[in-house]
């Protein structure tokens, strides 16, 4: 469907690292606000917060960090995107609660997009098993 294309295509622009300004065009505001129970985030409220800080996380403290999606899928009834996927990144930039470590992660999560009826993303939810990347880059 076309609100799974543009909840795809912002997967995608989030995962790459290209921040608010790509992202933005597939949610329906600002303030949309942005879940997860993940030490990391639990600061952060809304998608465009979230978008910055993958923006952030992705280009300056894990340079070069890929991600691989493994599933991908539209509950048409509840207009529910989800994306299952594994980070990959190694610590070799500033940011992060140490210096750079160089170790690296492969760590799986999730994203839940909630979608309206003009097929934008009103709600994110990440599930994120962050205490697992943190031990993998020599955070914990």
């Amino acid at each position: 469907t076309m609100a799974f294309k543009a909840a795809e295509a912002f997967f995608h622009a989030c995962e790459s690292c290209k921040g608010w300004e790509e992202c933005g065009q597939y949610v329906s505001g600002e303030d949309a606000p942005f879940d997860a129970q993940s030490e990391p985030l639990v600061d952060v409220k809304t998608i465009k917060a979230y978008t910055e800080w993958m923006k952030g996380f992705g280009t300056v403290t894990t340079p070069g960090c890929s991600y691989e999606v493994h599933a991908a899928s539209l509950d048409e009834g509840r207009n529910v995107a989800t994306f299952f996927a594994t980070f990959k990144g190694t610590h070799t930039g500033e940011g992060g609660p140490v210096p750079p470590t160089g170790k690296s992660t492969a760590s799986h999560y999730v994203y839940v997009l909630y979608l309206n009826d003009e097929g934008k993303i009103t709600k994110m939810q990440k599930v994120w098993n962050a205490p697992w990347a943190m031990r993998q880059l020599g955070w914990a």
